[in-house]
């Protein structure tokens, strides 16, 4: 058990849903994180308030090999139906290990967690090539989450490989009609719902009022997520990641889910940091290197305009 109080410790290792084994980072002020080593996945993201910030499907299932659904998932080596691999590739169904001995990697914050992953031999034969893929996870101190993946191409042969990439983040939100994007306004997205054609992004923030599935390309590296009813914005800061991909499965996607609520679309939202429209391509010894950068602000609702002094105080 973890102590209380200001004894409370800021990396615990224990088990979570059906016996699987998960880290809990927990800061001074009281914000958590939760990571299941099963995916390297975010399954929990909380304020200092104990508000969750992040939606996992009540209907989750969180038995192998089937992936979470909710939180933040992390699709490597491929995105989507973008490959031949499995959809959204397979480090969110492998179980990574602790990486006890991780290359220097500067933090300022005490609550991280360091998680490697390499191939399985049935891994190499879907896709053949040797890596090495460094994921840290840290709580900082005003509770903001932080994602750092950095892949390497080990392979011995010489060869390259191509890789896309997404943090598949699905945030809580309070009703998904009553929420805007901004930061993706004018640019241009392939949308997944007609054939990944390519369009341009019309007028203001975006708001939601049917499925959507888009991957903006050429992003800018901060992208809001203003929640009218909690009066709360959530703030992506991404480095080495410029597309984002926007999804809501809305009702119908939803009945075909069998790991997601009919009514839970209402309450989430997906806005990922990606690389998609221009892969990853690394040669022997070249490393790649995407952050991730999660905050929650309170908001004013004042003209669809970001309250300029809060996020001041948090840039």
């Amino acid at each position: 058990m973890a102590a209380s109080g200001s004894e409370r410790v800021a990396v615990e290792k224990c088990k979570g849903i059906n016996g699987l084994d998960k880290v809990v980072l927990r800061e001074p002020r009281g914000s958590t994180a939760e990571v299941y080593l099963y995916g390297a996945h975010v399954t929990s993201w909380k304020n200092d308030h104990g508000e969750e910030l992040l939606f996992v499907s009540s209907k989750a299932m969180f038995k192998p090999p089937k992936a979470i659904r909710g939180g933040i998932p992390v699709c490597f080596p491929q995105f989507g139906s973008h490959g031949s691999l499995e959809q959204h590739g397979f480090a969110r169904n492998r179980f990574w290990s602790i990486d006890t001995d991780p290359p220097p990697f500067p933090t300022n914050s005490k609550s991280f967690i360091d998680l490697i992953l390499k191939p399985s031999e049935e891994d190499m034969q879907k896709w053949p090539h040797s890596y090495e893929f460094r994921l840290r996870v840290a709580l900082g101190t005003g509770g903001d989450l932080m994602l750092t993946s950095r892949i390497r191409n080990t392979n011995a042969d010489g060869k390259p490989f191509t890789f896309t990439f997404a943090y598949h983040t699905y945030f809580s939100v309070s009703d998904i009609s009553e929420v805007r994007v901004e930061g993706l306004e004018t640019l241009d997205y392939l949308d997944n719902l007609q054939n990944k054609e390519r369009s341009t992004e019309q007028g203001d923030a975006l708001t939601f009022e049917s499925e959507v599935d888009k991957i903006y390309l050429g992003t800018p590296t901060k992208i809001a997520i203003l929640d009218h009813e909690k009066k709360r914005t959530f703030v992506l800061r991404k480095d080495g990641l410029p597309d984002a991909v926007v999804w809501n499965p809305w009702d119908k996607k939803a009945k075909t889910m069998a790991d997601f609520g009919d009514d839970e679309y209402k309450h989430m939202l997906c806005v990922e940091a990606a690389v998609v429209g221009k892969p990853i391509t690394l040669k022997p010894g070249e490393e790649w290197k995407g952050r991730l950068e999660l905050s929650a602000v309170p908001s004013s609702y004042c003209s669809g305009q970001l309250d300029p002094q809060k996020v001041l105080q948090n840039s």
